[in-house]
């Protein structure tokens, strides 16, 4: 049979400026970092032979995709070069098929030494694709069968050490913002705990905590980068937690990751793909098997999506269910820990986005209201920020500019030391609304704005 010619692959080999030789060169230096020793070989032959319509074999198109993306600052996928994935013919997303710890070792090195190459990198639809259940299903024997590159026997104490380490970040992240202390938590990932998990397991319950807890790490990252609207590195984290995740069989943790991803999928306007992650999130006993206050969570994001699709009826009833959920929640002792910032305003201030989308201002001005009153701001001073600015939204959409004015400038108290985009997504938005009343000589707008100005000039 006759070749055709891969006009799609040749097209972003000239993009990048780059010969056939170079190509291979790069080529071989990224089958290195995620250990693809097979591939070391590759030449400009092999270049042409693709180009010309040769399709390559094994991890070849990953590899090839993640040498392009790097360049071209964007996703790229084998579908878009016209090549066929390693898993062509099966249910198992092409991104999903890469080791877990080379991943690790390749997105750390990414962020540390390249930021600009997930800086510039976009956001991917495609990428919220999630494998289908022969891959989680066969997660945990991977990892059972991965052998350990150092003798570092891994116990109690390394476990500990991680979810210490998990326990401040998350602290942190309440009080400052994502965009705060990031660094550091990559620096710790891609180090110690990269470290712990090549090691030596003396048994597969601290296997299983270990890759839980650096599942709970990465997963921070991921959100610690969403709320620093850094959306490319969060989606890679957040995929890295899953696999983590997935591999120490834990499908409330799952759980918890997928409702994030949905989350960020939501509020960058992709509503159809966050429904879909929002109601895997309650499948496969990740909601069955989760603590009360965790299936609340996992609820009220799953009634975002709802509403944020237009099924009303079903966005309520979830959100009752979420409510009962929260109020059978457990003493903080027989719960984990990455649940534990989900209290009554967390709940309020997810009703109330909910009720917002549903098009209830008022309904949701009084849940962002409760939200206010029952959170302890200088625990959770980026959320509290964030939840201020958004109920000075729905004020001023309800024709109350003195009252949003008045709940704005609280807001800008609160946002004091925060580094957040989500933060300054709000006065963003707030100065957008302020607008058209600029110029009027109105002394309240006019000082408002100035201090938006500010508070604009700090957050990075």
């Amino acid at each position: 049979m006759a070749r055709s010619r891969n006009t799609e692959l040749a097209s972003a080999i000239r993009e990048t400026g780059w010969s056939q030789q170079q190509t291979a060169a790069r080529f071989a230096e990224v089958a290195a970092e995620n250990g693809a020793s097979e591939l070391l070989g590759i030449t400009r032959s092999h270049i042409s032979q693709w180009v010309l319509g040769t399709q390559p074999s094994g991890r070849a198109p990953h590899i090839l995709c993640e040498t392009l993306s790097r360049e071209l600052r964007r996703p790229i996928t084998p579908a878009a070069i016209g090549l066929r994935p390693e898993s062509a013919g099966t249910n198992v997303v092409p991104e999903w098929s890469v080791d877990t710890l080379n991943e690790l070792a390749d997105l750390g090195r990414t962020e540390m030494e390249r930021r600009h190459a997930l800086t510039g990198a976009a956001y991917s639809v495609v990428g919220l694709a999630l494998p289908g259940a022969s891959w989680w299903d066969a997660a945990p024997e991977r990892a059972r069968s991965r052998k350990p590159v150092s003798q570092r026997s891994i116990g109690q104490t390394e476990v500990e050490s991680v979810r210490e380490m998990a326990a401040f970040f998350s602290r942190r992240d309440q009080r400052r913002g994502g965009g705060d202390g990031r660094a550091a938590l990559v620096a710790y990932l891609r180090t110690d705990v990269a470290e712990y998990l090549n090691g030596h397991f003396p048994s597969e319950e601290t296997r299983c905590a270990l890759y839980t807890a650096a599942g709970e790490l990465s997963y921070l990252s991921g959100w610690m980068a969403f709320d620093a609207s850094q959306h490319s590195a969060a989606q890679r984290y957040f995929t890295l937690a899953i696999r983590l995740a997935a591999e120490a069989g834990n499908a409330p943790l799952e759980g918890h990751i997928l409702r994030a991803m949905a989350h960020q999928a939501n509020d960058l306007g992709h509503s159809a793909e966050a429904l879909k992650l929002a109601t895997a999130s309650l499948e496969r006993k990740r909601y069955s098997r989760a603590s009360a206050r965790e299936r609340a969570l996992l609820g009220v994001v799953h009634a975002r999506t709802l509403a944020a699709t237009k099924q009303r009826k079903d966005a309520m009833s979830a959100l009752r269910r979420a409510e009962s959920d929260l109020a059978a929640a457990d003493t903080p002792a027989d719960e984990p820990g990455r649940v534990m910032f989900f209290t009554e305003a967390s709940l309020a201030h997810e009703t109330a986005c909910t009720l917002r989308d549903l098009g209830d201002l008022s309904g949701a001005q009084n849940e962002f209201i409760r939200s206010v009153r029952t959170r302890n701001a200088q625990l959770a001073t980026r959320t509290h920020s964030v939840t201020l600015g958004y109920l000075g939204a729905v004020q001023a959409q309800q024709g109350s500019i003195e009252a949003a004015c008045a709940t704005w400038s609280r807001a800008l108290d609160a946002m004091d030391g925060v580094q957040s985009g989500r933060a300054r997504d709000t006065v963003v938005q707030m100065r957008r609304v302020l607008s058209p009343f600029r110029g009027r000589n109105i002394t309240a707008v006019t000082e408002l704005d100035t201090r938006a100005r500010t508070v604009l000039s700090r957050i990075v």
